[in-house]
């Protein structure tokens, strides 16, 4: 009895380092390059994205410009288990939900009153130097858009 009970527990450890192992890539600060990048016109563009752990979630801080030039601060904090959780500092959503495809794959959804308006996936490199998101959606005006938005590791 006591042998399967340090087989279970052992187990249990190992599934937990191995997603915190998969999550640790995406850690760290992400800046937007914009040679690389097909950003839709008269959106905002996130200049740089961090990743950082808050206890057993994932904090997401998003620094960036608005489609009038004017800077703008977003929070997120979450996991990554495809739920929804607030957004603070955002006009454009309240709640968002990623959901890990892979060790190199998150699917995205962006939601402002309960109604989605804007998916997507967030593909982390091979060498896990660089992130690229895309989207598409509806923005404020009812057109749809098209972004692919490409960060390097800083």
């Amino acid at each position: 009895m006591k042998f399967r009970t340090s087989l279970l527990t052992l187990g249990l450890c190992l599934v937990a380092v191995m997603c915190f192992a998969a999550n640790e890539a995406w850690m760290g600060t992400w800046k937007l390059n914009e040679a690389k990048s097909k950003l839709a016109p008269g959106g905002p563009k996130n200049d740089t994205v961090v990743y950082e752990a808050a206890g057993d979630s994932m904090k997401v801080t998003i620094d960036g410009t608005t489609p009038d030039g004017k800077p703008f601060h977003s929070e997120w904090t979450g996991k990554f288990d495809g739920k929804d959780y607030p957004v603070t500092g955002d006009p454009t959503s309240d709640a968002r939900s990623l959901k890990q495809i892979d060790d190199h794959t998150l699917q995205l959804a962006v939601k402002k009153g309960g109604k989605v308006t804007m998916t997507g996936r967030v593909v982390l490199s091979a060498d896990g130097k660089t992130r690229t998101v895309t989207a598409t959606g509806t923005d404020s005006k009812g057109k749809k858009f098209k972004s692919v938005s490409v960060y390097d590791k800083q």
